[in-house]
């Protein structure tokens, strides 16, 4: 049962727990990381800062019926991954190697999309087009390790290669992107669309004011027209470039669009969303809330995860969103955990039949100190601690929990 739930300002009541905001709690005058709302002043005081809060309802004082929340519609059938894509020859992927095998595969991958989205998002932000061959040169490397095996891309993903978040989250959306496209089975040229799409359906932020875009505050109405321009602005972009290809322009065009209507630029809800564009709207969302950005914390990858169930035909297609968790776990490589013992750990990789009971390497001991010989346990066979309790995953982290720096992990 999820009983952390987002909740918008004008529906927060007293006796609600807060336990997150929209943005860091630094950039705000609450002195603690977590309390309960106790007057109106506080809900008056939240609503000067955000727009939407988390809260906790195992900690609140009023229950949860008392929100007024959007309600998926009433359960429908399901629809299979060949109904999903009826015109697409579908397959089930095999892991071809192991992650020490495809790390440095993926790493240089990595590199190349990395190097290859600077140059390519530098020469957009300084009016040059957008040259559509360094594109796909820079994301075929990636879909072939994605293809071999998703846990070395998805792990440098959680590490944030580029300088920027228009950058890191880019480069993010297209790794899970194809991560998604080769749970549901999509062939090889289906991969590399969605790779290039998830690259470039924000590339029209890059013409749009970068305050406004790292906007701290809450912004009028027209300065929130002036961001969701970045729509139009990426798909002229790119059709500008050359590249038509169907797919790709879809998921520029749609990515914001929601499964009940909600969204934009169209209002399209449900099937009127074109396929791609529905996966582009999960992986966009999956990626900006597990990232830091400059108005919010980054969530554990496990908080997210929950987020997406509970959205499921509210924002985003159930059959989709399940697929997602599928590909990418709920500890995906590359996650802070922190173990039953005490210890704390990042994930290497999963086990596709065992989500829970991951590799993981230990980085602090059980007094959250760094331990001076770094090891590695494989939960699926150390079921127990040394003094015979239960080893399990007891929590994710965020990113940057008791200050651990995840670019300088080192394998």
């Amino acid at each position: 049962m999820i009983q952390i739930r987002k909740v918008t300002v004008d529906n927060l009541k007293i006796g609600m727990y807060v336990s997150s905001l929209d943005r860091p709690w630094l950039e705000t005058p609450f002195a603690l990381q977590g309390f309960l709302l106790k007057s109106q002043r506080d809900i008056d005081k939240i609503s000067k800062f955000c727009e939407f809060v988390y809260v906790d309802f195992e900690k609140s004082e009023v229950a949860e019926q008392t929100t007024k929340k959007r309600s998926a519609p009433v359960s429908r059938p399901r629809k299979t991954r060949q109904e999903l894509f009826p015109n697409r020859s579908l397959s089930d992927y095999r892991d071809a190697g192991q992650f020490g095998d495809e790390y440095p595969k993926a790493r240089q991958a990595i590199t190349t999309l990395t190097t290859g989205v600077t140059n390519i998002f530098d020469s957009v932000s300084k009016g040059s087009g957008l040259d559509v061959v360094k594109v796909k040169r820079s994301v075929e490397p990636m879909v072939e390790s994605i293809t071999r095996n998703p846990d070395a891309c998805i792990w440098l993903a959680r590490m944030k290669q580029a300088d920027t978040y228009t950058y890191q989250h880019s480069i993010g959306c297209s790794i899970w992107a194809v991560a998604l496209g080769r749970q549901l089975g999509l062939p090889k040229p289906d991969l590399r669309s969605l790779a290039i799409g998830g690259l470039l359906f924000d590339v029209g932020k890059l013409q749009v004011d970068k305050e406004l875009i790292d906007a701290k505050r809450k912004l009028t109405d027209q300065e929130f027209q002036t961001v969701q321009s970045h729509v139009n602005l990426g798909l002229d972009a790119v059709k500008k470039s050359g590249l038509m290809n169907k797919d790709v322009l879809e998921m520029i065009e749609y990515h914001h669009e929601r499964h009940d209507g909600s969204g934009y630029p169209k209002g399209l809800k449900g099937d009127q969303i074109p396929i791609f564009a529905r996966i582009a709207a999960i992986v966009d969302c999956y990626d900006a809330i597990t990232s830091h950005r400059s108005y919010a914390k980054a969530l554990p990858p496990s908080m997210a995860i929950k987020m997406l169930y509970e959205w499921r035909d509210i924002d985003f297609q159930a059959e989709l969103v399940e697929e997602f968790i599928q590909a990418v776990g709920i500890y995906p490589a590359g996650t802070l955990v922190e173990l039953s013992s005490g210890q704390v750990g990042v994930v290497l990789s999963e086990y596709r039949t065992r989500r829970l009971r991951p590799k993981v390497m230990i980085l602090l001991d059980a007094n959250k100190n760094p331990v001076m010989d770094v090891q590695t346990i494989n939960l699926l066979e150390m079921t127990h601690a040394e003094d015979g309790q239960p080893l399990d995953i007891v929590n994710s982290l965020e990113p940057d929990a008791y200050g651990i720096d995840m670019a300088g992990i080192q394998l």
